[in-house]
């Protein structure tokens, strides 16, 4: 066969897989969503808006710390154009490791420091350590996660999550509902941690190997360091942030704004997570190809509107007969305003997700690093004025203004590849229309908070799918064509 036709062979089974992948990850995350959703559900409902608090921020704390220990050599290895070799795992694995053991042993240190400056009692120092610990365990999962991603098989990275997830609520509810209060959430990052990695060995075996080699690690850095600057301007972005508004508004608050940011971006991620982290991956592989990747980056975002444009939109409008009709749930309710505002942001946040992985696939790393300066000034900028002006609901307000930018990096992408953005949005939006319409009938029918629930959500389902296959039927039955192909 000619080098045409091995190309076109590659490409078809590059988008074949990639299909694949994101909806093998959707069907499997959609097990592991649910879990995480009961699971977050039932210890909302045990455990204060302090408690919940209190384990966000040092979570966010713990993620601050161990950010030194990645200088970008995964996501080198997992953009680099030809196969990694045996001493670029090697490498990489060992430099990790070094940087994971410090970063772990410097936070155990530190640890009663920063309990004190936090106020944090016992169990709260307790779950700082047990994070720090259960992070050390989960930078061995590395080499097998980046083998998996590179080859697109998504799916296998799934069960460990999936045992990860389980194992994490399942302890946490238990020691909860005893009584541990947060401490529960110190065992169950620890069960999490072992778990997981036990699992992902056993279905991607890696053996472990120590040794650095100065060439290959010099090499993956001329992409890695850049690559983890953009990381670092995120965590300054999200987790740091939390940092400080655990000292300025006290984890109370901090507990109301992260249950409104969890629930807005919980049912988005169901499909946000899956498709984006598959497009890093296809992006990178079909890179050469700018015709080829337009086309992805378009069917990208097409499966994002389709999926996230109706849940949103139906969490907006369910979420306040939800809190009514679930038992001793309404102490969440000075949230709810923030998670209106959360909610709009995580939406065009999705959108945004395939256009910055694109950039990143094609080398642009220093447009996706001035991307996230600039969302970063703007948090800061916006965030303490919306405090100013809205109190707590203003952090809300701040990252809905925010989340106005989300369409950006469609700018730099333009000025390389040609895509169509808006056209992909259209019929997403007016089937989302026409199921708002159905349930705000349902809502001016019904007046129970219960039966708006539940009726709303079938009423409102049956609507959205009915009419987006009426509009996009052609495009559905296309993609399972391409699924079911066993050859190309």
């Amino acid at each position: 066969m000619d080098a045409l036709g091995e190309s076109v062979i590659n490409t078809q089974e590059i988008k074949r897989k990639s299909l694949i992948g994101a909806l093998a990850l959707t069907s499997r995350t959609f097990l592991l969503q649910i879990i995480a959703l009961v699971g977050t559900f039932v210890l909302t409902v045990i455990l204060d808006p302090r408690a919940y608090g209190i384990f966000a921020v040092v979570t966010a704390a713990i993620n601050f710390l161990n950010y030194f220990s990645d200088i970008g050599l995964a996501a080198a290895l997992i953009q680099k154009k030809t196969e990694p070799t045996r001493t670029d795992l090697v490498s990489t694995f060992t430099m990790q490791q070094v940087l994971v053991g410090s970063t772990v042993i410097i936070t155990l240190l530190l640890s009663k420091t920063i309990a004190s400056a936090y106020g944090l009692e016992a169990h709260g120092l307790l779950v700082l350590r047990a994070l720090a610990i259960a992070f050390m365990l989960s930078s061995l999962k590395t080499i097998p996660s980046i083998l998996l991603e590179r080859k697109l098989e998504f799916h296998k990275l799934v069960l460990p999550q999936i045992v990860e997830t389980l194992s994490f609520y399942v302890v946490a509810i238990v020691l909860a509902i005893q009584g541990y209060g947060v401490a529960s959430y110190a065992w169950a990052a620890l069960v999490r941690g072992i778990s997981g990695t036990i699992v992902l060995y056993i279905v991607a075996p890696w053996k472990i190997g120590i040794g650095i080699d100065r060439e290959s690690i010099k090499k993956l850095l001329s992409f890695g360091v850049p690559y983890q600057a953009n990381s670092f301007v995120a965590l300054i972005k999200d987790d740091f942030l939390i940092v400080i508004l655990g000292k300025v508004i006290g984890f109370e608050a901090v507990g109301y704004f992260v249950w409104a940011k969890k629930w807005s971006d919980a049912t988005l991620r169901l499909f946000m997570d899956s498709i984006i982290r598959v497009t890093f991956s296809a992006f990178s592989r079909i890179q050469h190809d700018l015709q080829l990747l337009s086309k992805a980056i378009q069917k990208s975002l097409t499966f994002i509107a389709v999926t996230s444009f109706p849940v949103a939109i139906g969490m907006i409008l369910m979420i306040n007969p939800f809190i009514h009709t679930v038992p001793n749930y309404l102490k969440w309710e000075p949230a709810l305003v923030m998670f209106y505002f959360l909610t709009f942001s995580s939406v065009l946040a999705s959108l945004s997700g395939p256009l910055f992985n694109a950039l990143l696939a094609i080398g642009q790393v220093r447009k996706t690093f001035t991307l996230m300066i600039m969302w970063t000034v703007l948090t800061y900028i916006f965030v303490p004025l919306g405090l100013y002006l809205f109190g707590n609901n203003g952090l809300g307000v701040a990252m809905a203004v925010i989340g106005l930018t989300s369409f950006a990096p469609a700018y730099f992408l333009k000025k390389v590849v040609s895509f169509s953005l808006f056209a992909q949005l259209t019929k997403p939006i007016v089937a989302t229309m026409g199921m708002v319409a159905v349930i705000l009938g349902v809502f001016f029918l019904v007046p129970s908070p219960t039966q708006r629930l539940v009726f709303g959500i079938l009423a409102g389902g049956m609507t959205y799918t009915s009419l987006i296959y009426l509009l996009m039927g052609k495009e559905i039955l296309g993609y399972i064509a391409l699924i079911r192909q066993k050859t190309v």
